[in-house]
């Protein structure tokens, strides 16, 4: 666990304050922790709450992941100040947002849907995500053959990616888009544990396609996503800590 003991984190995400970036509306919380910005692999939980006033329980085994090959920059989410410590996300830096994201929807090969809660979408030849900063696309999944005028000249081909096979879709850097501030960001399939991403997290497919049947949009589900350092320094101004539980 990186130095971080689970009952620590569960006191750390037990207080919502309106000071938080973390809604306290959301019950559904993926947590991911790395051991420092140039990592790229981690730790991720998954948290819930029955009420803002409820504490977080942690209710799923602990998972290895991957990050980006150049670990983490912070992102563009529903947190207000960039993460200390951290560079800016930038397109092709070859890093993971740090910091906090909705969870907006789930995409794959399947074709049914069934037991998903999330919006869904099913990955076909013609699904892209545009990664060219110049493109009013920029940031988006798209179905090129519902697109007039295509004015991108780089993007995901959605479908040729293996590791694409179960995925949700990270809200960084969304609203609004900012030109080359980080684009296609989302939780997937690894490879494998040695499988560093260019920016997106990754993990077992077993264990990312439980996370999609997890999400419940009606909980406002969020990542928060942060290097242990991080966390650290984070959790007073972000009032994620109860009390003084966090002494290690």
């Amino acid at each position: 666990m990186m130095g971080i003991p689970l009952a620590w984190l569960l006191g750390a995400l037990s207080v919502g304050a309106d000071s938080s970036p973390v809604p306290a509306s959301s019950r559904q919380l993926v947590l991911v922790v790395t051991p420092n910005e140039t990592a790229t692999s981690g730790v991720l939980y998954r948290f819930e709450r029955d009420s803002e006033d409820s504490p977080w329980k942690e209710v799923a085994p602990q998972v290895k992941i991957v990050v980006g090959r150049a670990g983490l920059a912070s992102g563009a989410g529903l947190h207000r100040e960039p993460v200390p410590g951290l560079s800016l996300k930038k397109e092709g830096d070859g890093k993971s947002p740090a910091g906090v994201f909705a969870l907006t929807s789930a995409f794959g090969f399947e074709d049914a849907r069934a037991g998903l809660r999330l919006p869904y979408v099913r990955l076909t030849d013609t699904i892209e995500c545009v990664d060219d900063p110049s493109s009013r696309h920029y940031n988006r999944l798209v179905d090129r053959s519902e697109i007039a005028s295509p004015d991108w000249k780089s993007s995901e081909k959605m479908r040729e990616i293996e590791e694409y096979v179960w995925g949700v879709v990270v809200a960084q850097n969304s609203e609004p888009v900012e030109p080359g501030a980080g684009s296609c960001i989302f939780l997937h399939a690894w490879s494998g544990p040695e499988s560093a991403t260019v920016g997106c997290t990754a993990m077992p497919t077993e264990r990312i396609r439980e996370l999609v049947h997890w999400l419940d949009p009606d909980t406002k589900p969020v990542l928060v996503q942060l290097t242990e350092e991080a966390y650290n320094i984070l959790r007073s101004p972000w009032k994620l800590i109860a009390d003084a539980r966090g002494n290690r």
